[in-house]
């Protein structure tokens, strides 16, 4: 029995097109429970807290969640950040080494792209257009670099809360640190799915000499169909994690932010595995029918898998290590601490008055012919 038709009739009839994601809720937690596994012990150990840990892991699919409402304003922002068709805006004259790292200013590219090559881009369909976004190409490098600024300001703020903040203020830091980790993950995840950097994201669309499938939900099944029919575990993978390195900073010839450099290079490998993708699926190896057939499809899907978490690790390294303590936080937080110190009391000069005391009970009160010289009586 073939059960993808089945599955994705029953996905495109429940969410509709728009909502398809980078794998399910269970493979974006994967990616970022392989992501803390990969960490060294040097990367901050509160996130290796049970609790913390699973609410890095829940965070994965917090994106997609967002996914699920019909307000119009949210939708035209957040999808376009989940994907990039590298083919439309590559036809159209811009190549990945000249794509800004600058959101605003690529999208300047993509609309001077259009004007000048309007043929190559696929046709919009208003009535599957409402929020706006079939003009767009993806956001997905750009979401990721964005995340990880975010996230290394937010080291760079817990370690002036370290230094000189009030326990409130260092949990505060540290559950924003947690949060930005899990989302960031979702995006890192995104981009390990081969079909989130194509235009082929759900069938192949245009010219097939190959003869790859055309069919509507490739990439459901793929996110999750697949994966519920031939098990997807943590612990198959965890044997095969390695240790993260930092990404190196050093300025680049170009000129482009490391960070994006480095993000753009991740998601042109899992773009290359588009057409190997395809091909496993032409080669029955995707249908997972009998318990031998999915097996090289498993093996495809856990690699991406680990590649996503691997990366991920890498750039939450990076952000930690990067990150010094916030110069200007540090010296507000000095200012107020100087400013709450208790003034002490100060010490009498030599030859000034000491103050008036209420008298001692049972002593005499001076009279009226007493006097109390204002100042020390000459030598």
């Amino acid at each position: 029995m073939n059960f993808r038709p089945a599955f994705a009739l029953l996905l495109g009839a429940t969410f509709g097109v728009a909502s398809l994601s980078a794998w399910d809720y269970e493979g974006h937690r994967i990616v970022n429970q392989i992501a803390l596994a990969a960490l060294p012990p040097d990367f901050p150990d509160f996130v290796r807290d049970p609790a913390v840990a699973e609410r890095i892991a829940f965070l994965g699919g917090e994106p997609d969640r967002w996914r699920n409402v019909p307000d119009l304003p949210a939708r035209h922002y957040n999808s376009p950040d989940h994907f990039i068709d590298f083919e439309d805006i590559t036809a159209a004259g811009v190549p990945p080494a000249e794509m800004s790292d600058l959101r605003q200013v690529f999208a300047q590219q993509l609309a001077a792209a259009r004007v000048r090559a309007p043929d190559k881009f696929p046709v919009i369909d208003p009535a599957k257009n409402a929020d706006r976004t079939r003009e767009l190409v993806g956001f997905l490098p750009w979401a990721i670099t964005e995340y990880y600024g975010r996230l290394r300001s937010g080291f760079s703020y817990l370690k002036a809360f370290e230094e000189v903040g009030t326990p409130v203020e260092v949990e505060n830091a540290k559950a924003n640190i947690i949060y930005m980790m899990g989302v960031m993950g979702h995006y890192v995840g995104d981009g390990a799915q081969p079909l989130h950097t194509t235009k082929h994201f759900n069938g192949w669309v245009g010219e097939n000499p190959l003869g790859y499938t055309t069919w509507p939900g490739l990439h459901a099944w793929i996110d999750g169909g697949f994966n519920n029919k031939t098990g997807l575990k943590l612990a198959d993978l965890a044997a095969r994690v390695k240790t993260a390195a930092p990404i190196s900073l050093a300025p680049r010839p170009d000129g482009r932010d490391p960070i994006f450099a480095a993000t753009l290079d991740y998601l042109l490998v899992q773009h290359a595995q588009v057409e190997p993708l395809y091909a496993l699926d032409k080669a029955g190896k995707l249908k997972a029918d009998t318990p031998t057939s999915g097996i090289e499809g498993r093996a495809f899907i856990d690699g991406q898998l680990l590649q996503g978490g691997q990366m991920l690790a890498t750039i939450w390294l990076t952000a930690w290590r990067a990150a010094i303590p916030d110069t200007y936080l540090r010296a507000q937080l000095y200012t107020r601490k100087v400013a709450a110190a208790p003034v002490p009391a100060a010490t009498p000069a030599i030859g000034t008055p000491a103050p008036a005391t209420a008298p001692v009970p049972g002593t005499p009160t001076p009279g009226p012919e007493a006097t109390i010289p204002s100042t020390p009586a000459p030598r």
